[in-house]
């Protein structure tokens, strides 16, 4: 049996009145922004089983585990939880079963105050779950997946879909069960909601995905993979080219920061064209590697050029990962969640990009510092993100003004700098 809402047993007693039991425990939870700031996702879910080694045994080899934590992940729900505890109503649309592991994810959902009220329950099944293996001498994770079944079904969403999309700002897709996100898509599209997609990896139906996407969050290997375009620059220009419905791409470089390609409405007859490659070279000069903060480093507005590829008018953006000092950086799992949900959360508040990067930048970095892809996700009242949200004094610095910087603009946060290395996003 599958359904919208959650059936009468046995897992209506987790959740039976949770906003006024769950969240009570809750001590940094945030009251949420008006109802004009609801996202919905749509995607994968799972409960994380995260064991902290030392080091990774050889094969045949035994270890001892110095650590672990049993939680709840998956790309979207992560980013929804990203997204409530930075106060905005967030709905689920992904599917678990009536097990041991689905109960848990339910609990841990509502102590977050993510809506599940669209989740779909399998009575018969088995809900996703991770081993998640984090390596301390490598600083890196690895994740060894078991999926659930039965899996995600169109059917599963067409009882109730108008309304399970309706009123919201954004719709988000991990890309996960794409048959069934198409559907939720043009859904989306039918009801003009901009929708964010995260790119990964080439799947089947991600192109209709694509289509029907007005921002898109990619690994760094997607964009040359989709468009087989030879330098960065000129695939991000090749992706907005193919997808004129797209307003932007970002690429996220773990260590490295980011990339972020934005189209531009702005002519000027008088505007000469630029190379792109050129320009993320000189933009990449710009970085100052003895702050820790993240810095955000933005071109002009210009025709950007990519040889056999075509022009663009739009602006190109550099920005730095947060520089970790070793002693603070625990475990990567989720960065690159924590990131979108930031940006999704940026997107809501009309943040410019200047500040919507690093304000994403930090969101991760957050969770990088605690094990497990959710411990460390920050409230909105977090003072690592008040910088951003205005909580502290006004300054040049603090308050999202850009600075200029050789013809380019540079932002940075006005933060305590610190050595080490950048968080994975």
């Amino acid at each position: 049996m599958s359904s919208w809402s959650l059936p009468p047993s046995p897992l209506e007693c987790l959740v039976v009145r949770p906003r006024h039991t769950l969240l009570l425990h809750t001590s940094s939870f945030m009251p949420r922004l008006s109802r004009g700031h609801k996202k919905v996702g749509f995607g994968g879910i799972c409960l994380d089983y995260l064991a902290v080694l030392s080091t990774f045994p050889k094969p045949d080899d035994k270890t001892r585990c110095r650590s672990m934590k049993v939680q709840g992940g998956g790309d979207v729900a992560n980013a929804l939880t990203c997204l409530a505890r930075l106060g905005v109503t967030a709905r689920l649309i992904s599917k678990i079963a009536d097990d041991v592991h689905g109960k848990s994810l339910l609990e841990e959902l509502r102590a977050d105050g993510v809506d599940a009220s669209f989740l779909v329950v399998a009575k018969d099944g088995r809900t996703p779950f991770s081993y998640v293996i984090v390596d301390q001498s490598t600083r890196t994770r690895t994740c060894i997946f078991t999926p659930g079944f039965p899996l995600m079904e169109p059917a599963d969403v067409c009882p109730g879909l108008t309304s399970a999309v309706k009123g919201a700002r954004f719709v988000y897709f991990d890309a996960r069960y794409t048959d069934t996100a198409v559907v939720v898509a043009r859904e989306a599209a039918r009801q003009n909601i901009p929708i964010l997609l995260d790119a990964e990896k080439r799947r089947p139906g991600l192109d209709d995905l694509l289509d029907l996407s007005d921002y898109v969050v990619c690994s760094a290997k997607f964009p040359k993979a989709w468009t087989e375009a030879p330098s960065m620059p000129s695939a991000l220009i090749s992706m907005l080219l193919r997808l004129p419905k797209l307003k932007f791409a970002i690429v996220t470089l773990g260590e490295h920061g980011c990339l972020m390609l934005e189209r531009s409405s702005e002519e000027n007859p008088l505007m000469g064209e630029e190379d792109a490659d050129s320009l993320l070279h000189s933009l990449e000069q710009e970085k100052d590697d003895s702050v820790a903060p993240p810095m955000c480093i933005s071109s002009r507005v210009a025709k950007l050029k990519a040889n056999g590829i075509g022009t663009l008018t739009g602006r190109l953006f550099v920005c730095t990962a947060e520089k970790i000092p070793p002693s603070e950086l625990v475990d990567t799992t989720g960065a690159g969640d924590a990131f979108i949900g930031a940006i999704l959360y940026a997107l809501c508040m009309n943040m410019p990009p200047e500040k919507m990067l690093p304000f994403a930048a930090t969101v991760a970095a957050a969770g990088c510092k605690e094990l497990g892809a959710r411990t460390g996700l920050p409230y909105r009242n977090d003072p690592c993100l008040a910088p951003f949200l205005g909580q502290t004094g006004k300054s040049a610095k603090s308050n999202g003004e850009c600075l200029p910087c050789n013809g380019h603009v540079m932002l940075h946060t006005n933060m305590v700098s610190a050595s080490g290395c950048a968080s994975g996003v």
